[in-house]
């Protein structure tokens, strides 16, 4: 296995999409978008991609992975036949799945050829009747996959690029054996390309049974592109803690909630209503369309808070969110380091709280060490959420975790050494965000970054 790590340097031209081998009518639909200067895992996986080789990169949420996979299958993919599609895109949830074929889809059109989505929640039927037609790119969640293929209505025998996204939660969510099982059924000369935050532990099976000598990059994600994002712990108790999310709410919004189960999801939401928060509530239990519906919602400010379990941890992406607050304790330093995540993106200002219930104070203290956090819980402490406020006991960036990914992977990571970058992201330019107002002042509007790199 070959490795490398993408520094940024400031002493080297930033290349272009062309220089990497991209195709010129590829390169000028990039281009139309706004998307002029290849991210570092672009630079380092794309000619390797485009050469048919296998790849192996470790890149998070944010750094431009969408883009650095999609490129090379769209200029590589043949044209399928009925029910045997030519590309398979495996991802751990819906929204990133949607999240994918959106980016995808534009540079498939130039080529003419088709991206599709499978996953639960949506009518199987039609995707029946759509693998029936061909789709030469299909982006697929891995259980409706499954039964697609026990159906019959998909046949994985000619699919001969393969991109494995975001492995690592894959494992995380208990759907690599099923990955396998679909790998399985692929062509045995097809190219593999996994991306993960980690490469290692389950993920690195997966690397070595199903990928011959990968190129293996290594992202590394510069300390000052990480976003600014205080994280507090503070001590609650069960009649406390409601009335604290409210008065945090309060001063720092838009926001993300987690709360542990979907019941328990529903339930905050009306309580947060009743209190005069406008929320919506995110969970598995909820439809495609309602899903996408309180997003958008989200997205485009008229929800001041999104109320998630899981779910939402990854695979959504909304610029300028103020605040996460876990409203119930994650289960682990990862769970914390994928909730936290969705605000600090793109080197914004963001707060991260933890509600501590007194029996939880071994179970926080453990996370606060693994990610090398301060130490124990506070009461709660509004002021703390002013931007630029430092971390609980401690200093303001987002620490590193336990040695695989941090917070701040996944933070878009556009900007880098001080280089001007077009940011990639609808093909906009890049905000500053680190000097607006908190709660009510904050501006409101904000974007879904559905075309995002991810």
């Amino acid at each position: 296995m070959t490795t490398s790590t993408s520094a940024p340097s400031s002493t080297v031209t930033d290349p272009s999409f062309l220089d990497l081998g991209v195709p010129k009518d590829l390169a000028s639909e990039l281009d139309r978008q706004g998307l002029t200067t290849p991210f570092p895992i672009q630079v380092a996986t794309i000619p390797d991609a485009l050469d048919g080789r296998d790849v192996s990169g470790r890149a998070p949420t944010g750094s431009g992975k969408t883009l650095a996979f999609s490129i090379p299958t769209v200029a590589r993919v043949t044209r399928a036949r009925s029910r045997r599609p030519a590309a398979l895109v495996l991802t751990p949830t819906r929204e990133l799945a949607a999240q994918v074929a959106d980016a995808m889809a534009p540079l498939a059109a130039r080529r003419d050829r088709r991206v599709a989505t499978v996953y639960g929640g949506t009518n199987i039927k039609r995707d029946i009747a759509m693998l029936k037609t061909g789709v030469d790119v299909l982006v697929a969640c891995p259980g409706r996959l499954a039964d697609l293929v026990q159906r019959g209505a998909c046949d994985l025998s000619e699919v001969r690029i393969v991109i494995i996204d975001e492995a690592d939660r894959m494992a995380d969510m208990g759907f690599l054996p099923e990955v396998q099982r679909l790998l399985d059924r692929t062509a045995s000369d097809r190219q593999t390309l996994l991306f993960s935050a980690t490469l290692d532990g389950d993920v690195d099976v997966l690397v070595r049974r199903y990928q011959r000598n990968p190129v293996r990059h290594v992202e590394d994600d510069p300390v000052e592109e990480a976003g600014d994002v205080s994280h507090h712990f503070w001590s609650a108790t069960r009649d406390s803690r409601r009335p604290q999310t409210i008065k945090a709410l309060q001063q720092a919004t838009p926001a993300i909630v987690f709360t542990r189960t979907k019941r328990g999801a529903d339930r905050l939401a009306k309580q947060l209503a009743k209190a005069g928060v406008t929320t919506e509530a995110i969970h598995g239990n909820r439809n495609q369309n309602q899903r996408e519906r309180a997003l958008k919602k989200f997205a485009d400010g008229r929800v001041q808070a999104l109320v998630a379990t899981d779910v939402a941890a990854r695979g959504i992406h909304v610029d300028d969110v103020a605040m996460v607050l876990h409203y119930d304790l994650p289960g682990s330093d990862k769970d914390y380091v994928h909730r936290s995540g969705r605000t600090g993106r793109a080197g914004a200002t963001g707060a991260v709280v933890t509600m501590v219930m007194p029996d939880q104070e071994k179970d926080a203290r453990s996370i606060q060490r693994a990610l090398d956090l301060p130490g124990g819980s506070t009461p709660m402490d509004l002021d703390a959420l002013r931007p630029g406020t430092p971390s609980t006991g401690a200093r303001s960036n987002r620490p590193p975790s336990n040695g695989s990914t941090r917070p701040s992977d996944d933070s878009s990571a556009g900007s880098s050494g001080g280089r001007n970058r077009t940011r990639q992201s609808n093909g906009s330019a890049p905000k500053n965000d680190g000097g607006r107002p908190r709660g009510g002042a904050r501006k409101r509007s904000r974007r879904s970054r559905s075309r995002s790199n991810n």
